[in-house]
């Protein structure tokens, strides 16, 4: 069995076993908090609007696809290792296994309007091929999100299966790439749940061809 390369190894101490602080991350056999295939009557998003797609030969590692600019779908590639930046397109193999996606966005007004348009567009059933396990939304700055940008993330949020949140991390800003010894705790936490999501069964999620 492969170890989960972002679980950070502790050494025994004795004594019962204390919970580590923060929120657990989350389990992959939870019910997601968003539809998790498209629905019918949800109309597309116009030509201009929509990802460009690729090919790919077989539906065979996790793809992360920046729905903008900057998103951060690299970071999330280097970050776990085996997975892949789609470089802002969907990417389509051929049936009839699904590929898994994670959606990327920046928790500002614009990333956050992509994120919506790319979720709508998977969800009306126009991207054949993919099969999206949530989205992951990197903070655009430091401190907590203004109340508007925060209840349109919940927006956003409610059309894709899962949301996680990476929070400002000051070392990537300056450039220094992203490593296990410069990532906090609550990145681990995102990064153990979706390797454990992606491992459980990736064709879990069927998409339509």
């Amino acid at each position: 069995m492969t170890q989960n390369p972002w679980t950070r190894q502790q050494s025994p101490t004795p004594g019962p076993q204390q919970p580590p602080p923060g929120p657990s991350p989350q389990s992959p056999d939870q019910p997601p908090r968003g539809p998790s295939a498209p629905q019918h009557g949800v109309p597309a998003p116009a030509e201009d609007q929509r990802l460009p797609k690729f090919a790919i030969p077989a539906a065979d590692t996790l793809w992360w696809v920046g729905v903008h600019g900057g998103a951060g779908e690299t970071t999330m590639a280097q970050l776990l290792p085996g997975t892949r930046a789609a470089n802002h397109r969907w990417p389509i193999p051929p049936p009839p296994v699904p590929t898994p996606v994670i959606l990327v966005a920046r928790t500002n007004g614009s990333g956050l309007r992509s994120a919506q348009r790319a979720a709508i567009e998977w969800a009306s059933g126009v991207v054949q091929g993919v099969a999206v396990l949530g989205l992951v939304l990197i903070a655009d700055a430091p401190g907590r999100l203004p109340r508007v940008l925060d209840d349109f993330a919940d927006i956003v949020g409610g059309g894709v299966p899962r949301v996680w949140d990476i929070p400002w991390i000051e070392e990537w800003r300056r450039g220094e790439a992203p490593t296990p010894d410069n990532t906090p705790d609550e990145v681990f936490e995102v990064l153990e749940s979706i390797y454990a999501l992606r491992a459980s069964n990736p064709a879990d999620y069927p998409a339509p061809y």
